[in-house]
């Protein structure tokens, strides 16, 4: 009875409890129920059909219309019935997830046949690939698809579609997108991209690019900075540097593409089409400075400085924009035959109206600087040389830099550019000439200091002159008031001696005749003396002979007129006095100044006591020299 129980109890319990766990085995068994997860989509694949068509049309893998096969209409989640084990196989798939920063690119296993040229399927109206009947019964095309999902989940029927990811496009700041598409109609003939095209949204809407008339291959448009959901079998994107001017520059334009435009450059330039911008060629319109998002496979952008720029012909200088790294050194050879090194400076102005001639002309500025400006400066420099030696190059280097400014000017006129300056730098003779011409500017020079320094001297002969007569003046000036107050004298003694005409006439011709010799034993005396002085002080300096001499010829000057003075009183004391008293009188004079004793000390006579008389005079005369002798004792004392 136990037992039995124990097994009514189980098969209460136990068999609600398998129904439970296997429920879903059961009905899917006995009912052909099909629970579906909310996070699943079920894939249905019929094994077999009843009735009805049985198989597939021709080329297809994915039924539409109940056939036998891999079925289109996918099961949402939830509940089917019907669904029995033994007719239909169901396969549990997951949402297709595109994670954030991705997208999906579809490629449809089934479905149309893709037009000839053509590498992908158009887009249809399939609810983004999850309604597979509606993309293969609305002309849904086999293979890649133009059309991408993006970020999300999707029921997509992996039967029909398999989805790649990839990243979305990114282009960074201060780059450019050019892109190039793989899908379009072919180029028109002599174009190397295709034109705008709007309405696609920067290419990522393929479908309307393709129904716009968009071109295969490379794109005229571009795309800037930014993320941009773009089917990667379709556009291929190449990031590039936005085109920077500087300050001080200009762009010139040279455009590959566009129609062909009215030549703006007139009748006088010759070399080449400048047309307006948006045509193809040079444009009239240069850029400014600043950020240009050029797409550099169909434009170039040649850079032209409107400011001064200097280029220089040295060996080892170069500017920053280096447009004069390949110019060296003019090495030219003088008329005389020396050949010998030139560095040069040319400064030249291109204005910005004229840059896009320029260009027009020559390509870019390193054509400009190759093909006119070094044969045209080189040159010049060149034939100049020829036609002067080597110092007269080097005495005339202003002349021939503004001769060549000059010249160097005219010819850049012609090539739409402005020569502001030529300016010639080091010049380096030969070694063997630069030591001659040195020696000679030495000699030069020291001949200079020489000439500078007998100036000098000179000058300082002059000065010491003049520096001894002016200390002798103030004995000139004597000199000259004394034979002056001696003529007034002479001539008062004159009239006084006219009144006492015979008693000096005597005196003044006995005096006349000694003073006379006197002067004249004087005057020699000095003249003698002056000379041998003159001619010592000759050897030291020229200024103190010149002094000397000066002062000699003053003074025997002045001698001589005071003894023209005294002759001539004299002379009229002896026509007043008479020669013989007159002599008598100065001999007087003399004997008086000099104190010449006419008596003598001790008078020695022969009268008188007759023994005792001369030996009384020799004792005295003894007596008188002992005295003396005791006075020079005691004197010495």
């Amino acid at each position: 009875m136990e037992t039995h129980e124990l097994i009514k109890w189980g098969l209460i319990i136990g068999i609600p409890l398998l129904v439970l766990i296997l429920y879903k085995f059961i009905l899917r068994v006995f009912a052909g129920v099909v629970i579906v997860p909310e996070d699943r989509i079920g894939l249905v694949t019929k094994k077999f059909v009843l009735f009805g068509k049985q198989q597939l049309p021709e080329g297809r893998i994915v039924a539409t219309d109940g056939e036998a096969g891999f079925q289109a209409q996918t099961l949402p989640p939830g509940m089917y019935f019907g669904k029995w084990i033994w007719q239909y196989d169901i396969t549990f798939q997951p949402f297709i997830i595109i994670p954030t920063g991705q997208l999906g690119l579809i490629l449809a296993k089934d479905g149309a046949e893709l037009e000839t040229g053509s590498i992908l399927g158009r887009k249809v109206n399939c609810d983004s690939y999850q309604d597979a009947v509606a993309f293969l019964k609305n002309g849904g095309r086999k293979g890649r698809q133009t059309a991408i999902i993006a970020p999300g989940s999707y029921r997509i029927n992996t039967f029909l579609f398999s989805v790649e990811m990839t990243d979305m496009t990114s282009i960074p700041d201060n780059a450019v997108g050019v892109v190039t598409t793989q899908e379009g109609k072919p180029l028109e003939e002599g174009q190397i991209a295709g034109k705008i095209i709007e309405g696609h949204n920067k290419f990522q809407d393929v479908d309307i690019f393709m129904n716009n008339g968009g071109y295969k291959g490379l794109q005229e448009q571009v795309i800037l900075a930014g993320t941009y959901f773009l089917n990667p079998w379709f556009t291929k994107v190449e990031m590039v540097s936005m085109t920077e001017i500087a300050i001080g520059h200009v762009g010139v334009v040279i455009s590959y593409v566009g129609g062909e435009g009215v030549d703006l450059s007139g009748i006088e330039f010759k070399h080449g089409n400048i047309v307006a911008k948006g045509s193809k060629g040079v444009w009239a319109e240069p850029l400014g400075p600043g950020k240009y998002p050029i797409n550099p496979f169909i434009m170039k952008v040649e850079l032209v400085p409107t400011t001064n720029l200097v280029l220089n012909w040295a060996n080892a200088r170069s500017e920053s924009h280096q447009l004069d790294k390949h110019l060296s050194t003019i090495t030219v050879r003088s008329k005389d035959g020396f050949p010998f090194n030139l560095d040069v400076s040319q400064i030249i102005h291109i204005p910005t109206t004229e840059a896009p001639k320029v260009i027009a002309r020559f390509g870019n500025m390193n054509n400009l600087v190759s093909q006119v400006l070094e044969p045209t400066i080189g040159n010049y420099f060149r034939n100049s040389a020829q036609d002067s030696d080597v110092i007269a190059f080097l005495g005339t280097r202003k002349e021939r830099q503004e001769s060549a400014r000059m010249h160097i000017g005219k010819v850049l006129d012609q090539y739409n550019v402005n020569g502001v300056d030529t300016l010639i730098g080091d010049i380096v003779p030969p070694e063997s000439l630069m030591k001659t011409l040195t020696d000679r500017k030495i000699a030069e020079e020291q001949k200079v200091t020489y000439e500078t320094e007998m100036k000098a001297q000179e000058t300082r002969q002059t000065l010491e002159k003049e520096t001894a007569i002016a200390d002798i003046q103030k004995e000139i000036v004597k000199a000259d008031q004394g034979v002056l107050i001696a003529e007034r004298i002479a001539d008062a003694s004159v009239k006084k001696a006219t009144g006492e005409a015979n008693s000096v006439r005597l005196q003044s011709t006995a005096e006349a005749d000694r003073l006379r010799l006197l002067a004249n034993g004087d005057a020699e005396k000095i003249r003698v003396l002056a000379k041998a002085n003159a001619e010592q002080i000759e050897l030291l300096a020229k200024a103190n002979a010149e002094q000397i001499s000066l002062t000699g010829n003053a003074e025997a000057e002045r001698i001589l007129a005071i003894g023209k003075s005294n002759a001539e009183s004299y002379k009229l004391s002896v026509e007043a006095m008479g020669g013989n008293n007159f002599t008598q009188l100065k001999v007087m004079e003399a004997i008086g100044a000099q104190n010449i004793k006419i008596m003598p000390d001790i008078l020695i006579g022969g009268g008188g006591d007759g023994a005792n008389g001369p030996i009384s005079g020799l004792l005295g005369l003894k007596l008188l020299e002992e005295i003396a002798k005791k006075k020079d004792a005691e004197q010495q004392n």
